[in-house]
């Protein structure tokens, strides 16, 4: 072999070794990205998934749970409700619904009542019952937990405002106790129309 053809193939075998060296140095840096790009994805679904829960439970409903024992039995102690924040959008609040709202004397409080007295109406309570202006017809009580024991009273509701009443009316704080005793309309949140804990009694509110 000649002087010259030893020195063709050295060079070759060169090429060889540094084109392998490239390689293999290119491996972890194709692995970085792509650990990269994985990262940034999870960050975007994480991100997405924020901004939907936030949309959602701001502008769509109410998740709430109940504290207390002032709507049982239609509604029981530590029971997570959904409540509709679209249900007034076009519609005003009716009697008998259950709604969310922001607690009179202090607002920082959600409180859930059902709606007794509409805007510009007399409640009148006599007898453990509840009349609305000069009805001798009293409203229902079939939800009630039991009868209602209660000195009989008048209130007069204000106008854009509503009076409420807990279905355990004998161990309910609500417009009869509340030193500012009517909602605002504008204080209702949603009306109450899922239950979905506990799972044995998922269901509709009413």
């Amino acid at each position: 072999m000649s002087e010259e053809e030893k020195i063709n193939e050295e060079s070759v075998s060169e090429e060889s070794v540094s084109e392998e060296s490239v390689s293999e140095e290119s491996e972890p840096q194709d692995l970085r990205k792509a650990v990269v790009k994985e990262i940034i994805s999870w960050v975007e679904t994480i991100v997405f998934a924020v901004l939907f829960a936030f949309v959602i439970t701001t502008f769509i409903i109410v998740n709430a749970k109940v504290p207390s024992a002032s709507m049982e039995n239609t509604v029981m102690t530590g029971d997570r409700l959904i409540a509709n924040r679209l249900s007034y959008l076009f519609d005003k609040p009716e009697r008998y619904d259950i709604v969310v709202f922001r607690f009179p004397d202090d607002e920082s409080k959600l409180y859930i009542k059902r709606i007794i007295g509409l805007p510009g109406e007399t409640v009148n309570i006599r007898n453990g019952l509840v009349y609305i202006d000069d009805s001798t017809e009293p409203l229902r009580t079939d939800f009630q937990a039991e009868e209602m024991i209660t000195p009989d009273a008048t209130y007069v509701v204000p106008d854009g405002c509503y009076f409420m009443l807990g279905d355990n009316r004998n161990c309910s704080l609500d417009s009869r106790a509340w030193e500012n005793k009517y909602v605002a309309e504008n204080k209702i949140l949603g009306k109450a129309v899922f239950r979905y804990y506990p799972l044995n009694a998922i269901g509709v509110v009413e």
